[in-house]
């Protein structure tokens, strides 16, 4: 079974920072991450939020833990959610484009099922309060 970390920042005026990468499908998604073994979801999500896009994540919380199908095995994925009140900075490396966007105006190319999930998870961000599912 592999882990793997999802966040969802979102700013002072409600919008969600969504990245493109420099590989793959280039879609909009969320930053995100591998966890090795026993490591800490939410510090990981702080980590890898940090390397890729330079933003600090506040008051972090794990909102959803769904399972997917990744290559034929089962990956267990932390959704945390926080708020951010830096500005976007792509590493230019693994990411190449890093910007906030409002729910009502999300791009047109975003990754699969991301457009459902988002309202509920950046409510529950600037809620402080899980929904864990």
């Amino acid at each position: 079974a592999l882990a793997g970390c999802r966040v969802v920042a979102v700013d002072g005026q409600g919008r969600v920072l969504l990245i493109r990468h420099s590989y793959g499908s280039g879609k909009w998604m969320l930053p995100g991450c591998g966890l090795a073994r026993r490591e800490d979801p939410v510090a990981g999500a702080i980590r890898e939020l940090f390397e890729e896009t330079r933003c600090r994540l506040t008051r972090p919380l794990v909102v959803e833990r769904p399972t997917e199908d990744l290559h034929g095995a089962r990956n267990t994925v932390h959704v945390v959610a926080g708020t951010t009140a830096d500005a976007p900075l792509a590493d230019g490396r693994e990411v190449i484009e890093a910007c906030f966007f409002s729910v009502d105006d999300l791009p047109a190319s975003l990754a699969a099922g991301l457009a459902d999930a988002l309202p509920r998870w950046i409510t529950a961000a600037e809620a402080g309060a899980p929904p864990l599912r």
